[in-house]
């Protein structure tokens, strides 16, 4: 959601370089890149004066570094303070110490709110938290019976009286269910509407008067720009929340609202959801959102991504079998499933520094085609064929049927068994070099050393790409005369 403000940040950047210092004639151009790239992306107007005004001072006042280009320094002015704004730090969720935790959530309807409560379940269970949702919209068609479909995606106890039950009723004996079942949390979904209004405050005045939540967390569309931190400031104003949770933070937002919540509202964001998948929920902590921003990527959560998928004793086989080139396809399948766990291959790559604006939506597009495409051709194969990557190698007669059983070309299968085998040189070579992420074998999940079919890149990216040559096997700069590759080859 940050490509347009990254790029509009560079042209900060490059106002800079080339300089011997920052002085107060050469930073304003730098400031006026910065501040037009604040306000188109719809961060609040008073934020942006004090986040410019901040950073004059900071820069102006900076010594210079031996060895440290003024457009470094300006780079880290700038990201110490996005920090600053968004909140320095991660505010986790409120823990009770006898009783339930009781978390009321509150929001406009259309923001998530019912999903998001949800994902903070299934969140909280991953932290070995056992949680209840509550079902208090009466008034949305359907708004229960989303909720327990829901809690039984995620194994989550939901309790409802119908929608003919009084909310503050509802919530009263949730909770006292909750204790006496000896829950861990209780997650309360409130009703919505599709504008403030005060039989809406009232209700939730009520319920929060009633069952004393610890948390009153705000759902609010990061969509919405700016126009979020002022809604997180008349719910709190009106009813006191304690921190919001922004969702859709992987649309086409422009990022305002991340900037500007915790400045107007004086209320933290302690959660951002990432995709629709129940799964899509972070914790938000403002330096990795600050690196994101300024396109370094995300490396820490991308780690925790990975140790979430990864299971240390199946790590340790798929080593070994790097080692000694016996990655099979059933290896491969397996990594690829476990990278789509992981969330989406555009959002794993915007986590990879340096990565996030050099590859295109079409590229992105096409290697999530080509996994399909990939995946469909190993499982036309038999179980001796997946195990034994080799017998396809000799046998056309094989690779003909693997064709016609997933409707693609005889070529098509010969490039995947090509690149297959090159590929597991690769990575027995970066894994020997203990190349890549801790405990992976040397390589990303998924991405060993490129995907077949892929001349050993990322997806889409038809090669290796220049100057990540830790992942994917990357190489040197091809010559501008020498046509580049499309796509993925033959594929």
């Amino acid at each position: 959601m940050f490509e347009a403000l990254a790029d509009r940040l560079e042209g900060a950047w490059k106002t800079l370089r080339g300089q011997d210092k920052i002085s107060e004639s050469n930073v304003q151009d730098a400031l006026r890149e910065v501040r037009r790239a604040l306000l188109e992306a719809d961060v609040n107007l008073k934020v942006v004066k004090d986040f410019v005004a901040e950073i004059q001072t900071r820069a102006l006042g900076a010594e210079v570094i031996a060895g440290v280009r003024p457009d470094q320094q300006f780079i880290k002015i700038v990201h110490d303070e996005l920090v600053t704004v968004m909140g320095e730090t991660n505010i986790p969720l409120a823990k009770a110490e006898t009783a339930p935790t009781i978390v009321l959530m509150a929001g406009l309807q259309g923001t998530g709110k019912t999903t998001a409560s949800a994902k903070l379940a299934l969140h909280l269970r991953k932290q070995n938290r056992n949680a209840m949702l509550v079902a208090t919209d009466v008034y949305r068609p359907a708004a229960i019976d989303q909720l327990i479909t829901l809690g039984k995606q995620i194994d989550v106890p939901v309790f409802e009286l119908g929608s003919d039950a009084n909310p503050v009723e509802i919530a009263r004996q949730g909770v006292a269910k909750a204790t006496a079942d000896g829950i861990d949390t209780v997650i309360i979904d409130t009703a919505g509407r599709l504008q403030i209004d005060q039989d809406m405050m009232s209700e939730l005045a009520q319920i929060k008067s009633t069952v004393q939540p610890h948390e009153v967390l705000l759902v609010v569309d990061a969509m919405t720009g700016q126009e979020a931190a002022n809604l997180t400031h008349t719910f709190h104003s009106q009813i006191g929340v304690t921190g919001a949770i922004l969702t859709k933070m992987d649309g086409d937002s422009r990022g305002g609202a991340a900037l500007s919540v915790r400045r107007i509202s004086g209320q933290p964001i302690k959660f951002i959801g990432v995709g629709e998948k129940v799964e899509a929920l972070q914790p938000f902590y403002p330096d990795r959102m600050a690196s994101r921003i300024l396109g370094m990527g995300d490396v820490l959560t991308l780690v925790e991504k990975a140790q979430e998928e990864v299971d240390l004793a199946d790590a340790e086989k798929l080593q070994e079998k790097i080692l000694t080139a016996k990655f099979n396809f059933n290896d491969f399948l397996k990594q690829t499933r476990m990278m789509k766990n992981m969330g989406s291959l555009g959002g794993i790559m915007k986590l990879i520094p340096g990565m996030g604006n050099k590859i295109s939506d079409d590229q992105l597009q096409q290697g999530e085609a080509q996994l399909k495409r990939c995946e469909a051709m190993i499982n036309s194969m038999t179980k001796q064929e997946r195990e034994n990557p080799e017998l396809l190698s000799g046998s056309p007669s094989r690779r003909r049927r693997i064709a016609k059983g997933s409707g693609y070309g005889d070529k098509d299968v010969s490039k995947l068994v090509s690149d297959f085998q090159k590929m597991r040189n690769l990575m027995q070579q970066m894994g020997q070099g203990n190349l890549g992420m801790p405990g992976m074998g040397g390589m990303m999940p998924g991405m060993g050393g490129g995907f077949p079919g892929m001349g050993g890149g990322f997806p889409g990216m038809g090669g290796p790409q220049p100057g990540f040559r830790g992942y994917a096997g990357g190489g040197k700069k091809k010559k501008k005369k020498q046509k580049k590759k499309k796509g993925f080859g033959n594929l």
